[in-house]
């Protein structure tokens, strides 16, 4: 089953929700708001995916922090900043058997159905 994780709020997730209830598709939605976001998810994220892929650096969160949280980014830092700023993770992320995918671009909604539906 794919576990959709995101805000329920945003546009993107909203999107995605909504193809894959057009699609038929059995899924979980998390909620970091609502559901959390431990270190022990965050973590799983950055080691999938990497936290430059993670981090949204072109979002209101990001632009809002000091310029010392952007700075000399680690693996670390990056795990803390989204524990602190949940809307910093790019959405959604979603998994599938302990794989990962971000994001839901259209270009991407053909790759995301064959790994779905794979």
């Amino acid at each position: 089953m794919i576990i959709l994780y995101g805000i329920k709020n945003c546009d993107t997730v909203k999107k995605a929700r909504k193809w894959l209830d057009n699609m038929g598709a059995p899924y979980r939605f998390h909620d970091f708001r609502k559901d959390g976001l431990d270190e022990v998810l965050a973590k799983r994220f950055e080691a999938a995916m990497g936290y430059e892929a993670l981090l949204n650096t072109r979002g209101t969160t990001w632009r809002k922090l000091a310029d010392i949280d952007k700075t000399d980014m680690t693996s670390a830092k990056a795990v803390a900043l989204m524990l602190l700023h949940d809307a910093i993770i790019k959405r959604p992320v979603w998994e599938k058997d302990g794989d990962y995918r971000l994001g839901f671009a259209a270009e991407e909604q053909e790759t995301l159905r064959q790994w779905i539906e794979g």
